[in-house]
């Protein structure tokens, strides 16, 4: 305890200093703070199968990320303050984005780029949000925001995870009952050390705006279902309506659980009419102009018995344009049952049909989980001429150390291959291997 409260006293000392910042430190602003540094060591291979001497995505980084999550101070309204600090050193790379002649390697999926277009040594960014509690409920307000929720989802498939600029309200005011309300200007990539304005897939690069707002909760119905509801809206792009819902169920021996989800897409300012579109704040597409309109439904069924899990799911996509997030462009995740190592199979018209199993070793190898996934998407609405399906098989392999020295030291080895015909998608392979280690500071 001792240790505990020495170091978080010396990190709000160090947060007294900054200019009109006051923190009170009698109530819990210290005694539940808490700080965690998190450790991320990734080598990443894309290696492009269709495409002319196309060189792969091999890169080979370690990443730092540090976060302070102070406690609330005493009152009826709680003030606290969180930090997240983060860096990333190449450890490898190699080549110029765009490519050269003759470069057997591209790089830029990990690392920001400099000017003559190669990969940086190291990037870093610390970002600051304060916070505010009454009750149940919470407001934070600032950068290095992590939403996780079905209209927006933020990426953590790199060496860093994207974050958001903006406010974030939790309220669980009412029993098994939560609520979330939130508006963001910006984003920053996952390889980037700058916030940026927010668009679309298929948007031109300088028709980003600056709000994006959401309200939405989740209700517990009973012990065994959850259900859901979302509206989003991006500024001159979409309308979004979200309905889910998660049922468990006892099934044999076993478990079932169904995840239902819905999305309905419509478009908003600039992009509903012609003359916003043509001003580049436009949807992908082949048959709608430019114009969001896109309904998403899915259905996943899991069956769970002892150490063993298999699902099969089925997700279609209606309406002219492909289905709509928030996608800056420099990796991005959508809330859909088919969004995979690789692909999203997001394109308009598309149907998917999805297999899954995975297994814990427990009984064997207590910390090792395996998991096998097959997506086949076919009917993409797609130009004369051109293909219209596809399909991605992932594999993963998970093990965290148990005991000894390196334990709680997690490797996880996963690997991807996409097949493709429909135009402007690369068939491509693809391996990521991750060493993590987290240490708990306070």
């Amino acid at each position: 305890m001792m240790k505990k409260s020495l170091i978080a006293a010396g990190v709000a000392a160090g947060l007294l200093a900054l200019p009109g910042l006051s923190v009170a430190q009698s109530g819990g602003f210290v005694e539940d703070a808490k700080a965690n540094l998190s450790l991320r060591n990734l080598y990443f291979d894309g290696d492009y199968k269709n495409e002319t001497n196309a060189p792969s995505d091999r890169e080979w980084g370690q990443g730092f990320m540090l976060k302070f999550n102070s406690g609330y101070t005493q009152g009826p309204i709680g003030f606290g303050l969180d930090v997240f600090a983060r860096s990333g050193i190449r450890l490898d790379s190699g080549g110029t984005n765009p490519a050269e002649p003759g470069d057997s390697r591209r790089p830029g999926t990990m690392f920001p780029l400099k000017n003559d277009g190669s990969a940086v040594n190291n990037f870093s960014r610390i970002d600051f949000a304060a916070k505010a509690k009454v009750s149940e409920t919470v407001l934070k307000a600032g950068r290095g925001l992590e939403p996780n929720l079905p209209v927006v989802v933020r990426n953590d498939g790199r060496l860093l995870p994207q974050t958001y600029s903006g406010a974030m309200l939790t309220s669980r005011e009412i029993s098994n009952l939560t609520l979330h309300a939130g508006h963001f200007d910006e984003s920053n990539g996952r390889n980037s050390t700058n916030y940026e304005g927010l668009r679309i897939g298929g948007s031109s690069a300088d028709a980003d705006v600056n709000r994006f707002q959401y309200v939405g909760g989740d209700a517990q119905l009973g012990d065994n279902l959850v259900a859901q509801y979302y509206f989003a809206q991006l500024k001159d792009y979409y309308n979004q309506h979200f309905v889910g819902a998660v049922h468990t169920m006892d099934l044999g021996a076993g478990q079932l659980v169904t995840d239902l989800r819905y999305f309905d897409s419509d478009s908003h300012g600039a992009n509903s009419s012609a003359s916003g579109r043509a001003d580049g704040y436009v949807a992908r597409g082949v048959d709608n102009g430019g114009e969001v309109d896109n309904r998403a439904m899915s259905a996943m069924f899991t069956y769970k018995l002892s150490n063993h899990a298999a699902g099969i799911g089925y997700q279609k996509m209606s309406g002219d344009s492909d289905f709509v997030y928030l996608n800056n462009g420099g990796g991005s995740t959508a809330y859909l049952i088919t969004d995979s190592q690789i692909n999203k199979f997001e394109r308009a018209g598309e149907k998917t049909w999805v297999g899954q199993y995975s297994y814990n070793f427990a009984d064997y190898v207590p910390g090792l989980s395996f998991t096998a996934k097959y997506l086949r998407g076919s009917d993409v609405d797609a130009e004369p001429g051109n293909g219209d399906s596809e399909w991605e098989r992932n594999l993963r392999l998970d093990y965290v150390v148990q005991k000894g020295m390196f334990k709680d030291l997690g490797v996880s080895v996963r690997h991807a291959s996409l097949r493709s015909d429909v135009a402007g998608e690369r068939d491509q392979d693809q391996l990521r291997v991750y060493l993590t280690y987290n240490f708990a500071l306070l």
